[in-house]
């Protein structure tokens, strides 16, 4: 039934909703009410029989880890007031981090829906704006970067374009801190290439970040904007991109001694540009899966709070050998012995008298 799965996607399939869909039990396409806590979608008829209960057929699929939805954040970079976006958000309702991730003018690619779908199962909100169908965003956008980089060395955070676009991302970060279930203490920045460069520019004037990660990023004019990240960074790059070298020679060059946290950096050997581009010839497998586990575990480490550690008893007070010992023992009184039977006392015999001598 997977056409009629797909018409699930039109309407939140909230607990206890009518939508048209697949009946898990008789299997027909028509009106049913989706039980989620059950991880059932029955149609009326199934529900109000209960027959449910006695069938032996399995049940729907469990929720998926993540939804995605088209949204519209408010905006002072646009004519309409407002700028397109998509929001992937994990189906358990907890409080989560929110990750922004800064497409460069291509919009949304497979480098950003990787990322993105990746932080989504791990149970971060993830917002990527979608420039490509931002009103006022024009391919001229695009120019200045590529200009910036390839005329003066680095891209001009000050030039009117490029602070349109980090004013864009500025409203979207705000938004996203604002969304019901995210924890606005708990926000980081993900940037790619030419994004890259424009996280940086973001992250060095917001100082509620909690991380910010950046994959070959492309280097900024001025060259010491990085130092003013107050957040734990994080760069990967390839060994033979000298472009993104640039970058990152800028980034540990720029480490001010305020920083709590050095940045981190990971260089992959043997690549360069865009090996994290699935769609491009440059892409690389390997290099691309240990950047992404390194991303995913850096942002995990930064964004998620450590279990709270167990309080440590008081130590007990330090007790005396002498009061440690046992009490003496009481002394066992001694045996009595019998007394014996004492005989009686005989007057002594008196001495008999002495001869008298005799005559001669």
């Amino acid at each position: 039934m997977p056409k009629d799965d797909d018409q699930l996607l039109d309407l939140p399939p909230v607990f206890g909703s009518g939508i048209i869909g697949a009946c898990d039990i008789c299997g027909t396409r028509q009106a049913v009410i989706v039980l989620s806590k059950e991880r059932y979608k029955l149609c009326v008829l199934d529900f109000l029989n209960k027959s449910w209960i006695k069938s032996d057929k399995k049940p729907g699929a469990p929720l998926p880890p993540y939804r995605s939805d088209r949204i519209w954040f408010p905006t002072d970079s646009t004519r309409s007031g407002k700028a397109p976006g998509i929001v992937l958000s994990p189906t358990k309702a907890v409080k989560r981090p929110g990750v922004l991730i800064t497409p460069d003018i291509y919009g949304i690619t497979t480098i950003v829906l990787d990322g993105a779908i990746r932080l989504a199962k791990e149970g971060c909100e993830v917002l990527i704006p979608d420039v490509a169908k931002t009103d006022g965003i024009s391919p001229a956008h695009h120019l200045s970067l590529r200009a910036g980089v390839s005329v003066r060395g680095g891209i001009p955070t000050s030039a009117r374009r490029v602070e349109e676009l980090v004013e864009l991302y500025g409203d979207a970060l705000t938004f996203l801190r604002s969304r019901e279930l995210v924890d606005p203490a708990r926000t980081a920045l993900l940037g790619v290439s030419y994004g890259g460069a424009l996280a940086i520019a973001l992250a060095a004037r917001d100082t509620r970040l909690a991380a910010v990660a950046l994959a070959y990023p492309m280097p900024v004019r001025p060259d010491n904007l990085s130092g003013l990240i107050s957040a734990p960074l994080l760069y990967v790059g390839g060994e033979r991109d000298r472009v993104s070298e640039k970058s990152r020679r800028q980034i540990a060059a720029a480490q001010l001694p305020s920083n709590k946290v050095p940045a981190q950096f990971m260089v992959l050997p043997g690549v360069g540009h865009n090996f994290l581009a699935r769609d491009l010839s440059a892409y690389d497998l390997r290099a691309a899966e240990a950047a992404w586990n390194r991303v995913v575990a850096f942002l995990k480490k930064q964004l998620f709070p450590a279990p709270p550690v167990p309080p440590v008893p008081p130590p007990k007070p330090a007790v005396s050998a002498s009061a440690t010992a046992p009490p003496p023992k009481p002394a066992s009184p001694a045996p009595a012995v019998p007394s014996l039977p004492v005989a009686p006392s005989v007057p002594p015999t008196p001495a008999a008298p002495a001869a008298p001598p005799a005559s001669a």
